[in-house]
């Protein structure tokens, strides 16, 4: 229950307290925003610790933030090309939304050692938080099951899915406009100044194609990493009798 009160908070409170300070309280709202984002991306993490995780359950979470942090700076040439997205997508549908929320956050603070810690930070880790959050609950409404169940399928030839569910595909692309609106918020109430419709416009519009680039990179990313990765993530969450999903 506590687990789920955080979440609710999280998810929505940095949004509305943000809307309410941009109409009434426009001058502390550049402050404000990266407290609110420290704030929500806390509470995640302490709604995945209410869980009461196993330190077996950790580990792949780790690996996974490991792995995303290492992608984006492997790419850190190629700018909005970067695996992040598709990799805490890929943690959230494998490991439940919690881990993805975790993978992608971890990521962005992770990979930030590199690229330069600063106010963008706790958006980055907010805005991929969300990608795989978001990953992770849409995948409860496709064929996933738990990954404990005994994989009869598999013993009569099914082979495992070699693209992920459509939805996820769906999302995978939107998450590139979606991270981008995210970080989009931050840049505008930060630096738009002044701050009018019409410069908050523009900035939105200025990002749109980069943040498309953003989506179909993390698509491209998903499947291909979809059939290789889950044959062994599956493998390991039944072994060791992991919570998770399996796609078989």
């Amino acid at each position: 229950m506590l687990s789920i009160v955080l979440e609710v908070v999280a998810l929505f409170a940095t949004p509305i307290i943000l809307a309410v300070e941009m109409i009434y309280f426009p001058d502390f709202t550049a402050v404000s925003s990266i407290i609110l984002a420290i704030i929500s991306v806390a509470l995640f993490m302490l709604s995945f610790e209410a869980k009461k995780p196993s330190v077996a359950n950790l580990v792949p979470t780790a690996v996974f933030s490991a792995l995303g942090a290492a992608g984006r700076i492997a790419f850190a040439p190629l700018a909005y090309v970067k695996p992040v997205s598709a990799v805490a997508i890929f943690a959230g549908a494998f490991l439940g939304r919690h881990a993805g929320f975790l993978v992608g956050a971890l990521s962005a603070l992770l990979s930030n050692v590199f690229f330069g810690q600063g106010s963008w930070t706790p958006w980055q880790m907010y805005a991929w938080g969300l990608v795989g959050y978001l990953g992770g609950l849409l995948a409860t409404f496709t064929s996933a099951r738990p990954a404990s169940y005994k994989c009869t399928s598999v013993q009569h030839g099914e082979k495992p899915h070699k693209l992920p569910p459509f939805l996820l595909m769906i999302w995978a692309f939107i998450s590139g406009p979606f991270f981008g609106l995210v970080m989009n918020v931050y840049f505008v109430i930060g630096f738009v100044h002044p701050l009018t419709l019409e410069s908050a416009l523009l900035a939105f519009a200025a990002s749109i194609p980069l943040d498309l680039t953003h989506g179909v990179a993390t698509l491209v990313f998903l499947i291909l990493l979809w059939l290789p990765w889950q044959t062994s993530v599956s493998r390991i969450l039944t072994k060791y009798n992991l919570t998770g999903r399996s796609f078989r």
